[in-house]
């Protein structure tokens, strides 16, 4: 799937098996900007010691990634119901790219392929307070509820954590159709 922005950037959603390895150079200079001083060098296949993404919405200039999106299907509970849901991270745009609206832009693409080639039943994520206005901007609803996942320094341990901001949109379901009770995410978080 491709959208042009404007003359000069095009948004692209690829599965992650579809990506060149010039979108894997974009990716890794995006995410190592971002987080290597943290964490060390990107690794597409266990990111920083997260879920990999396995579609990306990818922000293109001259043929440079200058932003990034990736999402994961997973089957999770909610409560006692099972739901299939697109965890959604990685939302990365180059410093010179901000405030062009690409992050949005990018969540969008990917919010269409959630309902479309991924068909999930909706799009979530986690993330700090101070970006919820961010995501709300973006189509997210904020939810409250118990998350429960795995850790990422073994992925074994079982967290579970009330408080941090918790977003979802639609996919093939409506928001105001989530059900209630703890979230198991069942793997790490994105």
């Amino acid at each position: 799937m491709q959208t042009k922005v404007n003359q000069h950037i095009e948004i692209v959603t690829l599965w992650d098996k579809d990506l060149t390895k010039e979108h894997l150079v974009g990716i890794k200079e995006l995410f190592d900007n971002e987080y290597a001083a943290l964490y060390g060098a990107w690794n597409q296949t266990q990111p920083y010691g997260y879920s990999p993404a396995e579609l990306h919405a990818l922000a293109v200039k001259d043929g440079q990634v200058v932003g990034n999106v990736g999402m994961q299907r997973r089957q999770v509970s909610v409560g006692n119901q099972e739901i299939t849901i697109a965890g959604t991270g990685g939302v990365l745009i180059s410093p010179s790219y901000r405030k062009y609206g690409l992050g949005r832009k990018l969540l969008s693409s990917l919010q269409e392929a959630s309902c479309t080639i991924a068909a999930v039943d909706y799009g979530y994520l986690g993330c700090r307070e101070e970006v919820v206005p961010f995501y709300e901007a973006s189509g997210y609803t904020r939810i409250y509820a118990t998350e429960r996942f795995v850790s990422d320094d073994d992925q074994i341990t079982v967290i579970e954590h009330t408080g941090s901001p918790i977003m979802i949109c639609s996919g093939t379901k409506a928001v105001k159709e989530w059900p209630t009770g703890t979230i198991d995410i069942r793997g790490t978080a994105w």
